[in-house]
């Protein structure tokens, strides 16, 4: 029998750890041998803590990176918080993050955290504020947590960052707060099987995800829809409207990023970020041919992510243009990796959850 993959925890969720023992040491006195640390869709999940380092007035907690059976470049790795206290007789708590040794400074524009702040994004900066509020108790004042990676910046040279603009470090990760096992042969075995369930179901229309957020927006647009009719397609393009083709499945419908649908409309038969990039020359070409501002082309064809692209052309009246332009695209190679036998369609978000197309 196949042994069941095991799933390990985001840099996010140890992240929390640490400053969330940080914390009840500094405040208590205790040094907890591990901590429920909250995830971002809801529950808890129990990070062990590998040590406490006293530093003066702080307190330096360390919590070694678990990738489960999906290990990555940060998989036993040391993930650090370093916190102090600042009482304060005003009946509030304010909690002042950052970033230090290991944890990369964004450069860029188009990430999902300005220019100039510590590269631990958003969903992971609730996770450790919400964290530290539960294990600050009756404490009042300011709260200082600084992440810090020892090994971070030469984990970061085998990483997308550098490139990304993201200098000096990892990232801090994670939308769930836990690492899911990730086989191409077992997700293409859950596509399968999702879109088995729905077939059997009588259900004559799929809706590909390719994520659990792009899942959540599209119930919040079409609160009806049968939950056994969305699969998770993740990055599999081609396989996922083969799979659709051969069991009859007629209509199908994408819910995606803008950065997804750039892809697809590429023709990409595979999308993930790490090995199949934006071609933005080809973008730049299309925004043209859309009609957008030929002021914006030199910035589009040297941009560095798809976020930049969409946030440079927010004002630009041609930008939905560009939209069908390149869900046309998308679709077009859509129904060629199904042989023709699917309608298709597509429900694109901005990274901010507001719907394009």
């Amino acid at each position: 029998m196949t042994r069941a993959l095991r799933s390990g925890r985001t840099t996010g969720s140890c992240a929390t750890a640490a400053a969330m023992a940080g914390v009840i040491c500094m405040v208590g006195g205790e040094r907890p041998t591990e901590v429920a640390v909250p995830l971002p869709p809801g529950g808890t999940l129990s990070v062990p803590i590998e040590r406490y380092e006293p530093e003066g007035d702080s307190v330096r907690v360390t919590v070694i990176k678990d990738g489960g059976d999906d290990p990555d470049v940060t998989h036993g790795h040391d993930i650090q918080a370093v916190v102090s206290l600042h009482p304060s007789s005003t009946p509030s708590l304010d909690i002042a993050l950052d970033g230090g040794i290991g944890v990369g400074r964004v450069t860029l524009p188009g990430l999902p955290v300005p220019v100039g702040e510590a590269a631990i994004n958003p969903e992971p900066r609730r996770q450790i504020a919400h964290g530290v509020r539960q294990a600050a108790a009756e404490f009042t004042g300011t709260i200082s947590v600084r992440i810090e990676v020892p090994a971070g910046e030469a984990i970061a040279r085998k990483t997308m960052n550098p490139r990304l603009g993201i200098i000096g470090g990892i990232s801090i990760l994670g939308t769930q707060g836990i690492v899911k096992p990730y086989s191409h042969d077992s997700w293409k075995a859950t596509i399968a099987e999702g879109l088995d369930v729905l077939r059997a179901q009588s259900i004559d229309t799929a809706i590909f995800t390719t994520g659990r957020r792009s899942e959540r927006l599209y119930l919040e647009t079409y609160p009806d829809t049968p939950e056994l009719a969305l699969v998770q397609a993740a990055d599999f393009f081609k396989f996922s409207m083969k799979a659709a083709a051969e069991r009859d499945i007629s209509n199908v419908c994408w819910s995606l990023f803008f950065g997804k649908l750039v892809k697809q409309a590429q023709g990409l038969e595979y999308t993930h970020a790490k090995t199949h990039p934006v071609d933005f020359s080809k973008l730049a070409g299309w925004c043209k041919e859309a009609g957008c501002s030929t002021d914006f082309l030199p910035a589009i064809r040297t941009a560095n992510t798809a976020r930049q692209v969409l946030e440079l052309l927010q004002s630009d009246p041609a930008r939905p243009a560009l939209i069908q332009l390149l869900i046309d695209k998308a679709t077009m190679h859509a129904r060629t990796f199904s042989n023709g036998l699917c309608n298709v369609r597509y429900a694109v978000f901005d990274f901010d959850g507001t719907r394009l197309g």
